[in-house]
This record gives structure tokens, C-alpha cells and sequence, in this order.
């Protein structure tokens, strides 16, 4: 894929690297590649990061038609930068788009773009150990109508932030509320998607954990409202009798990459995994 690159001549100093905190903090570019429906994608391009122009009536403000990922890069301790498995966050946000009703971006448009975009910033790429570049990738519909009819034009765009750990705590224990009045999500639903409507929907929750002193909140199921789903920030699993069981995917859930690498990975050593 051909990507004209517009340098920022103003690049901003790198962070503190202890004091990263979680999606505040953003590099100096990001990329950018526009959707329309007699064009398909084109005009690949990486600029300097800074707001973006759309208008007002664009149905990504109205009807929510917009769809993410978030996966990471990781410094080697050779210097090198790596990747985790960036093809199955192509792969998930084809799937997100497509039940949202929006031309998805082929996977190889994906995976270059987040490979061009963190070349160009690798100077951004944290060095100590336990922190990584977030990597935002996105689509929105752009379409400049009030009219419920389908997206036909869009944005993909990724940008990129050095972050620490999520929690405040770092990799710690953090308590964890269940949530037995709201539900994130039923079958034939989102749940499956990265897209926002299911965040915004958690949010009211997620205020009362905060209020109460909890770091997350763990989702039930959204008819019966006692079989365990997922946690906000991650998929779930518990050890019982020696066996590892996690809840199933079957259109509620999102599928979690590391929830897949890591079922690899316990199956490979030996452990049943119930999923």
C-alpha cells in the first residue's frame, strides 16, 4: 500500500516514562485513509497528529457508527520493536464493522498501516519494563446525512500513545464489582464488537464501582443475569478443581486476543480449559 507521509515539524518531547498513565499522551502522527463508496479505500496517508474536520451531521455523532481496536507495541531488550499478533485485531475489527453495517478495512490495509505508523514514531516506544505504545486503530461513518441508510463514507484512522498499565496499581489484584442491575449486552447483539455504544452503555456501572471503591465491574448475562460474562477492561477466567473454565463466545463477548493466546498457551502445558 502506497502511504504519503507528511512529517511533523514540531515534534513534541517524549514523556516521562514513570509517569505514562493511560491514554493521555499521543505521538507525533497518526494515520489516516478515507472510505467512499464508488472509490473504495484510498489516499493513504500519515500526518502530524492534531484534530480532524467533520460535519456535524456526519452519523457517527447521530447513529454511533463507528468501530476500534487496541493492541500494543512492545520494545525488545535488543531495541527491536515487536508486534502481538496484529492480524487477529485486523481480523476482529473486519468482523466488528461488519455487524455494525460498515465496509470493514481488509486486514492488509490494517496491518500496514499500523506498521507504517509505528515506524515512523518508534523513537515513542517506551524503553522500561512494563510499560508499551498503545495503538489505536478506528473506523468512523463520515456520511454528511441524517438519514439512516447505511454508511458510505468513512475515516479509518490510527493514532498511538506510550502508556503505562491500565490500573493505577499496576499488575495487582484489583477488586472487582458485579453488576446485577445493568447489562452490557444479549445475544444478537454487539457484544462481539469493539464498538462504542457497548462502552458508553457500561459507563453508568462502572461510576458506581468507582464510587464504591471497585476497579472494574463483572458483567452477567443479559437474560438469565447469573451466569458470569466478562469483566470490563478483559475477558474472564477462573481455576476450579485444577481446571481452567472460561466463559464461552457465543455473540456477548468480545474475542479477546490474549484470552485466545492464553488458552493456547494453558492447553499446551496441560490444563483442561473449559470455553
Amino acid at each position: 500500500m502506497e502511504i504519503k507521509i507528511t512529517r511533523n515539524t514540531n515534534p513534541a518531547p517524549k514523556p516521562d516514562e514513570d509517569n505514562l498513565g493511560f491514554g493521555t499522551i499521543f505521538t507525533d502522527h497518526m494515520f489516516i485513509m478515507n472510505y467512499a463508496e464508488m472509490e473504495g479505500w484510498h489516499d493513504a496517508r500519515i500526518v502530524p497528529y492534531g484534530p480532524i474536520t467533520l460535519s456535524p451531521a456526519a452519523n457517527i455523532f447521530h447513529y454511533g457508527s463507528g468501530v476500534f481496536e487496541g493492541l500494543k507495541a512492545y520494545r525488545r531488550k535488543d531495541g527491536g520493536i515487536q508486534l502481538f499478533r496484529p492480524e487477529q485485531n485486523a481480523m476482529r475489527m473486519f468482523e466488528s464493522a461488519k455487524r455494525m453495517g460498515m465496509p470493514p478495512v481488509p486486514k492488509e490495509i490494517f496491518i500496514d498501516a499500523v506498521r507504517a505508523l509505528v515506524d515512523i514514531d518508534r523513537d515513542w516506544v517506551p524503553h522500561s519494563e512494563g510499560a508499551s505504545l498503545y495503538i489505536r486503530p478506528y473506523i468512523i461513518g463520515t456520511d454528511p446525512t441524517l438519514h439512516v441508510d447505511g454508511v458510505r463514507e468513512e475515516l479509518f484512522i490510527v493514532i498511538l500513545s506510550p502508556s503505562g498499565s491500565y490500573y493505577k496499581g499496576g499488575l495487582t489484584p484489583v477488586r472487582i464489582m458485579l453488576e446485577t442491575e445493568d447489562v452490557r449486552t444479549v445475544r444478537g447483539g454487539t457484544g462481539f464488537c469493539k464498538c462504542g455504544g457497548n462502552y458508553a452503555a457500561s459507563n453508568r456501572a462502572g461510576r458506581r464501582a468507582e464510587e464504591l471503591g471497585f476497579s472494574q465491574v463483572l458483567w452477567l448475562d443479559g437474560v438469565e443475569r447469573k451466569y458470569v460474562e466478562e469483566v470490563g477492561a478483559m475477558n474472564v477466567m477462573f481455576k476450579i478443581s485444577g481446571k481452567i473454565v472460561t466463559p464461552m463466545l457465543y455473540g456477548t463477548i468480545l474475542p479477546g486476543v490474549t484470552r485466545d493466546s492464553i488458552i493456547v498457551m494453558l492447553k499446551d502445558m496441560g490444563y483442561e480449559v473449559e470455553e
